[in-house]
């Protein structure tokens, strides 16, 4: 008979170490919806409930109403855009849907909707405001159809479809010339439609430099210029150099020296030659006065989320690039440890996509939860000190607090 072993011979297995958590260290209030995005999603139902109705005399005029009066959301979003959105949001989630799906080109789910609104648009001739939301679905079906990929890896019938509803767009939109040059709605739809066709002896700046000046609050506008002048598209480096800095001037008296950052927010992110060539003081100047102009929590998350996470995506492409991305994305710290209190999820997730607007989210709750985990991630690492020491960091209306 084997002897019995004692409790006390028997080794102690290592404990295995607690992995960190970073809310374990860190209490910062989280806000899925701000009063600005639930006003925003309130005006795009508005617009879905009017379209649904059958009401378009009603949604064109509650748009007119808007885009005259340069109604904006807290946060700049023009009222006149949700409301568009909203009016062609179920064609557009049909469509891409059944592109996810595979659905052959003819299907009807890709077809029936547009020619519904196509239908409207007969019914209610010569009026501006749903004439663009027709332009606008055909732009959105054009980018479902497309994708955000270069030329060389998108089918070829795939950029056929897109092209032919970029050009029903441009021939929708055509009538209304005059009544463009007064509209910010109808300007930035306009402006919508350079991203698919090339258009002889337009100099895009110049188009892009009007409605910057009808709606100069409305920092996306100025984004979408940068993009636009990126020398894959219709622009030079050196003419984009030069927007940037005679939009900053335009605008100083809103933005400071926020118009050359913005112009160049998006182009830096995904063009590593505009990113080594920037100015990189006139940017970071500009982010701060972006924060001066515009200190609410969902600006400092977007600024904060685009120097720690979207502009780092493009980290190890290029050595001269590397080395202004890494300058420009170290204003994440004074952001955060300066502005924020509270991390707004949906900023974070979408800075992971590079703030790609065609990205599919195919669940809205697991895409929020990626943008807390990368929010909570980058604020550990920047009290990185402090939580090794065992202290928590606290963030409260005035900024963080540490304590044991």
């Amino acid at each position: 008979m084997l002897p019995s072993r004692s409790t006390t011979d028997t080794p102690t297995p290592p404990s295995k170490p607690e992995p960190f958590r970073a809310e374990d260290w860190l209490s910062i209030p989280v806000t899925n919806r701000s009063a600005s995005e639930v006003f925003a999603r309130e005006l795009q139902s508005r617009g879905q409930f009017l379209a649904r109705q059958d009401r378009w005399d009603e949604l064109a005029a509650e748009m007119s109403a808007a885009d005259a009066d340069k109604q904006v959301t807290s946060n700049g979003t023009p009222v006149t855009d949700l409301l568009a959105y909203g009016a062609r949001s179920d064609v557009i989630q049909a469509v891409e849907h059944a592109l996810a799906e595979g659905a052959p080109a003819n299907s009807a789910s890709l077809i029936d909707g547009v020619s519904g609104l196509e239908e409207v648009l007969n019914e209610h001739p010569g009026d501006a405001m749903l004439a663009a939301v027709v332009a606008l679905t055909h732009v959105d079906m054009g980018w479902a159809w497309r994708g955000t990929g270069w030329d060389s890896i998108v089918p070829r019938l795939n950029r056929e479809r897109c092209a032919a509803h970029f050009d029903r767009a441009t021939d929708v939109l055509a009538p209304y010339a005059r009544e463009t040059r007064s509209s910010p709605f109808l300007m930035a739809a306009r402006c919508a439609l350079f991203a698919g066709r090339r258009i002889k002896n337009l100099r895009v700046a110049d188009e892009y430099e009007r409605l910057i000046d009808l709606a100069p609050n409305n920092h996306r506008h100025m984004r979408a210029m940068g993009t636009q002048l990126l020398p894959r598209w219709f622009g030079t480096y050196d003419e984009l150099e030069l927007e940037a800095r005679r939009t900053a001037s335009r605008t100083q008296g809103i933005w400071g020296a926020g118009g050359y950052a913005w112009v160049y927010f998006d182009a830096i992110a995904m063009d590593e030659e505009a990113c080594a060539r920037i100015d990189v003081e006139f940017f970071v100047d500009g982010l701060r006065d972006i924060i001066k102009a515009r200190p609410d929590q969902e600006m400092v998350n977007l600024l904060a989320a685009y120097c720690a996470v979207a502009l780092r995506n493009g980290m190890g492409l290029d050595e001269g690039a590397d080395f202004v991305r890494a300058q420009i994305c170290s204003n994440d710290r004074w952001l955060i440890r300066d502005h924020m209190t509270e991390i707004h999820p949906l900023i974070w997730a979408h800075a992971t996509d590079g703030f790609d607007n065609n990205a599919r989210i195919t669940s809205p709750s697991r895409f929020a939860a990626r943008g807390r985990a990368d929010a909570l991630h980058v604020i550990a690492d920047l009290f990185r000190d402090e939580i090794s020491r065992g202290l928590r960091v606290t963030f409260t209306p005035d900024g963080p607090r540490v304590e044991a």
